[in-house]
């Protein structure tokens, strides 16, 4: 059996975090929807699940629109089954990430970024299946006592004590 190595890069704006992982049944799309509107009121997202097994049909759902469809053209692109993406938009993941592990189906998040995305998948002639993701860019050195300030200045930026 062949297997052919393909990376997949997730398309989204700067400002759109995602988080995309792996689940296992078709209940997915409700729960994760029911767990993202119960974690943040008012949360602008796009959701897709790429079924497995049936009809293999990319299954969505969302409360912006824009966000919905480009969550379903990444995973038709992407096409591992039972793979999941979600894209934010005025939120940030370590606000619903909580939320999304306790739904039942979910088996893992592969990532949770705004950073440009690659995801690395093996095709083989059953289908594709996820190897791992490529989040942002490599280390270009070590924090710095400037680099420290800075990174407490964004975090209060943001909201988060420290």
């Amino acid at each position: 059996m062949a297997i052919e190595l393909i990376s997949v890069k997730i398309q989204k704006p700067d400002e759109v975090n995602l988080i995309f992982g792996q689940t296992h049944f078709i209940k997915t799309v409700e729960d994760v929807h029911e767990a993202l509107v119960s974690a943040v009121p008012g949360i602008k997202f796009g959701l897709a699940f790429c079924e497995a097994s049936g009809p293999c049909l990319v299954r969505w759902s969302g409360t912006d629109e824009e966000l919905t469809e480009l969550a379903k053209t990444n995973l038709q692109n992407i096409g591992a089954g039972h793979s999941f993406l979600v894209l934010l938009l005025n939120s940030f993941p370590i606000n619903v990430l909580p939320a999304i592990r306790q739904v039942p189906e979910v088996c893992g998040i592969y990532c949770a970024t705004a950073n440009p995305v690659e995801v690395i998948l093996a095709k083989t002639d059953q289908g594709r299946g996820v190897l791992g993701v490529v989040d942002g860019s490599s280390p270009k050195g070590v924090e710095q006592d400037q680099d420290i300030q800075s990174r407490k200045a964004l975090l209060r930026k943001f909201g988060y004590k420290f």
